[in-house]
Formats: C-alpha cells, structure tokens, sequence
C-alpha cells in the first residue's frame, strides 16, 4: 500500500526553531563551512538538514523573562553585541532581590550572588529567535515555518527514522476538507529534538524508550505580562526579583520585573506546579501580584500590552533524562537544561546545540550514527554540567517551603551544591494533590478591573493567539467521563484553575450533569494541562503549524 504522505529524505531534521535548535543549525553549518573549506575534495552539503517550526515564523512561540547569559551566543554569534538593537537588548546595570509581605516590599541588602546579573542582558527571547533564524537561512539551512512535527518515525528495529509532520486542512472531526494537504515523512538518520519543555515529540519518545531521569522532572509555569509606563518610572537594564507573596511560604517561586528599552517592562511571577491545593490558579496568583502596593505604584497609568505563558523544567541536574540515543538527541528544554538557582536556560540551550551540532557533524563525515552518543559525554562533562551540577539540589531544598528552603539554599550554596539532610522520595507535581475536600482554607479570588488586572480570556487576546477554528482538537482527554465523575468529585476539576487561558470548562448538560468542554482555540501552548492533570489523561498535542500564540517583542 502506498503511504498518503509523501517522503521527503534528509540527513538531519531539527525539531523546532528555538534557541537551542537554531544554534544546532548555525554551529552545524559553521562547521560544515569550516570543513568544506580545507576538504574541498570531500565536501559536505547543507541541503540535507532542514529545521521544523510550528509557529508562523520562528520566535513566534519563545517566551522568557529573559535576562539571558551571553557567553555561548558570544561564542557562537560574535557579532551580536553590535546587534542589540535588534535582540530588544540592553545591558543589565542594576539589580536587586525583594521580598515581599501583603502590604510591603523589602529589598535585602545583598543581592543573593545567582542573581546578581551585571554582565548578562535584557532581551526579547522572540526576537532573538528571529535574528538566530535570518543566520540560519543565510548560512544556507532551510526552516519549515508553519510545519509542525507531528510524529515520530521509527524503523522495525526501533530506531527513529525521522518525523511525520501535520496535516493541513482537516476539519474538527478529522476528515479533510478542500486544499488538504497530507503532512510528509521526513526521514533521516538524525533527528535533533527542540521542542521546548514537554515537547510532544519528546514525551513519545520518553514513553516509547522509558527514559527518565535519577528523579521526576518536575515544573513551573511563568505568567508575563509587557508594560508601558511612563518615561523614567523603571529605567532599561534594571532587574528585580521578588519572593514571598502572594505565593507565601508553601509555594516555590517568585516574581521578576525587567527594564526594557522604550520605557517597557517585563513583569511576571513563576510559579511552581506542584502545590497540594488542586484549585491552584497561577494566572490569578499573578493577577494578584500585581495589586500588592509597591507594584501597583508603578504600574500607575501603564498600559499593559502583551502576555504569554510558558511552563518551564526545574527539576535540575538529578533529573536529566538519557540525552542522546539511536538517531536521536535531547537539546535545551526539551531534554531540561535549566539552571533554577540564577534562573537562567537560554544560554544552556544554545550551549547545548553547539555540542550537538559538533557531534551531528561527526556522525555526518564519518557516516557513523553512533557519535551522536559523543553529545550526551560532552553534555554531561562539561560546560553544561559545571552549571548545573552545583544547583543539583537546589529545587529540592523548598520541599518544605521557603523558609527552610532559603536556609538549605544557602548552606548549598556553601558546600557546592551538596545538602546533608537528605530527601524524602521525589514525586511529580500533579502526584502531590490532595482532593479538594481536604482544602480548609478558600482559594485566592480576585475581580479583575481591566486596567490593574485582567481575566484569562483578555490577556489570552494580548498573547496573540490565532487557530484555525475548524480542526481537530490538539488537547486529547483519552477518557472524558473521569472529568465528569473522578475528577470532579476527587478534586474539582483543577484543569479549570491551572489552565492560564481558560481551554477547560465544565458545562451542564440537559440531564443536569457536567461535561468537560474544551475551547482549543485559546490555547497558548504553555503545556501545563499535559504537565499537571492528576489523571495524566490529557495530552497536549501541536495543533495545525501555523496556529497558536504570537510572542512579538516578548
């Protein structure tokens, strides 16, 4: 039987054209350039290597704080240091940590050295996607912008083979419609995995291969918001971090405010997805971040004008996944290279695409799959573990909150990176809630105003997310009645509090019970309903390429 799919052969495809998988891509070709040039006889040809974006154009779905680390892109990209402009960058001059109680803001005296951020930049993680892309295209590489990766590709043995991307042009119940268009299997003996945290290609390849880490990955979900305020009121290159409330000693994370040129500001609170309580609402934790009075002052006659949200791994060096394997290889979030204690991941992820691609370029001149393995030594020796490793057990530190966690912090800090108290048996996030008849206390409510605080359903609108309304669905709930019935009785549905852009609802149906309805359509792509639905039934999967957040200047 012939495939509907058309095959399309490559040497290397690239899933997603991120920080990470676009410095795979440029250092690949730089290297290639390199060779080429002193073996002129045995050239290697770029045509074969090919980068797939889900988003309309890369950068469109990157979101940050972002102070980012500059020495790998340094490395990679010296030149954009006389770029800036076009990162949105500045250079960070000043910055502080705060604590915060309901009424007042303390800054500490010393800035806490993983956040001390002089040397580092500013900058707008879309836009930097946008410059590393232009580099990419002119260095000869191809990116597939709209084009999602839908599957993987394996052989009889179990090998991966490629990647199917997705079709266009279905409607919601799954049948094509005019101008469908099947999506094409890219086959190649390399497949580099880009995705960002919890990508879906790499969550089929986590329960395919059983791959885990020494503990669960666990995560965070950040909430963004840009402002505008008036002139002076918060100069470019200052960087604020905040910790205590609104999310008080049980809660791990913290907030951030980030000069921006043009008298913009990023502001934003990280919270963990890992509380107890199953109407956690980190969308209205943010909300309510924002009228604590020191932040209200100076977001006085603002404007708010973009949002995005983004989960992101925390659970550092203990829980890395195996990051290479039979034509495959893990790069930046996707395989959870994020530094939790300086709160930093950009500059890893591009770290780790320039190893990947060194060992990319082996596998390619010597025709030898097996030195893809070469990228996970060198990932896991050098520069990559130097950072990580003294913040193994940073996370773990605040399993029994803040207080306590800022002490185990320190001491580690102290004793690079070793705690000697020990842990109790790490779970994932969605396997620490508790039913909701245990919650003695009520959850957090605000009215938003429109002007200091908004709901879900306007801030999803300044995110700039567009899909196609007539597709299939791309959130799949593989059983639908233990929403109306488990869930509902165990915990309340906390898919309606965790969702940052209100996709789940609960709607009464004409016997007087309550289905699950989904409104895919508002999906940011922040992945947290695949990260923390205690049934682990829902899976987040890419919708149509093309579709989804706009992420522009953030």
């Amino acid at each position: 039987m012939i495939s509907p799919h058309p095959e399309l052969p490559a040497e290397v495809v690239i899933v997603g054209a991120g920080p990470a998988g676009l410095a795979c891509a440029l250092r690949l070709a730089q290297i290639i350039d390199t060779h080429n040039a002193a073996h002129p006889e045995a050239p290697i040809s770029k045509d074969g290597i090919c980068v797939l974006e889900k988003g309309r154009e890369p950068g469109a779905h990157l979101l940050s704080g972002a102070v980012m680390d500059p020495g790998a892109l340094r490395r990679l990209a010296p030149e954009f240091a006389t770029d800036l402009a076009a990162l949105d960058a500045v250079p960070v001059h000043d910055d502080a940590a705060w604590f915060l109680s309901r009424r007042r803001a303390w800054r500490l005296p010393i800035t806490p050295p993983p956040l001390r951020n002089h040397g580092n930049y500013i900058i707008s993680l879309q836009k930097l996607g946008a410059w590393l892309a232009q580099k990419v295209e002119a260095a000869g590489i191809t990116i597939f912008s709209g084009v999602a990766g839908a599957e993987l590709l394996w052989t009889e043995s179990g090998r991966i083979a490629g990647v199917r991307t997705d079709d266009k042009g279905r409607d919601r119940d799954g049948q094509p419609k005019t101008g469908f268009e099947p999506g094409s299997d890219i086959t190649a003996p390399v497949t580099v995995l880009a995705e960002g945290v919890r990508g879906s290609l790499t969550e089929q390849l986590r329960k395919r291969l059983r791959l885990e880490g020494k503990i669960p990955q666990t995560f965070a979900l950040g909430i963004k918001e840009i402002w505008e305020l008036p002139p002076g009121r918060f100069p470019a290159g200052r960087v604020y971090h905040t910790l205590g409330w609104p999310l008080g000693n049980a809660l791990y994370g913290g907030g951030w405010i980030y000069g921006l040129p043009e008298n913009r500001i990023s502001l934003g609170l990280v919270t963990g997805l890992e509380s107890s309580d199953p109407r956690l609402d980190p969308h209205a934790l943010f909300q309510i971040f924002k009228t604590h009075p020191w932040v209200r002052q100076l977001l006085q006659d603002g404007e708010m004008i973009r949002f995005g949200a983004k989960a992101l791994p925390n659970g550092g060096w203990p829980a890395l996944m195996p990051l290479a394997g039979e034509g495959w290889l893990l790069l930046g979030d996707s395989a959870g290279f994020l530094n939790g204690q300086r709160l930093k991941g950009i500059h890893l992820a591009i770290e780790s695409g320039c190893l990947a691609a060194e060992s990319v370029f082996a596998a390619l001149r010597d025709r030898s799959p097996a030195r893809l393995g070469e990228y996970a030594t060198r990932a896991r020796q050098g520069a990559i573990r130097r950072e990580l490793w003294p913040a193994r057990n940073f996370h773990r530190a605040f399993e029994h909150g803040m207080a306590l966690g800022l002490a185990r912090a320190g001491l580690q800090w102290i004793m690079g990176g070793r705690d000697p108290f020990g842990f109790a048996p790490a779970r994932p996030g969605y396997q620490r809630m508790r039913p909701l008849a245990e919650m003695r206390h009520p959850a957090p409510a605000l009215t938003p105003d429109g002007r200091l605080t908004f709901d879900k359903m306007a801030d999803v609108y300044h995110s700039g997310t567009r899909h196609e309304e007539d597709q299939p669905a791309h959130l799949l709930i593989s059983d639908t009645q233990i929403c109306a019935t488990r869930c509902a009785r165990e915990f309340g549905n906390p898919c309606r509090f965790f969702c940052p852009a209100q996709v789940y609802e609960m709607a009464e149906q004409s016997d007087g019970s309550r289905q699950i309805h989904l409104n895919p359509s508002n999906c940011v792509h922040c992945k947290t309903c695949d990260i923390l639905d205690p049934y682990q039934i829902i899976t987040w999967a890419p919708p149509e390429g093309g579709g989804g957040p706009d992420y522009q200047g953030c």
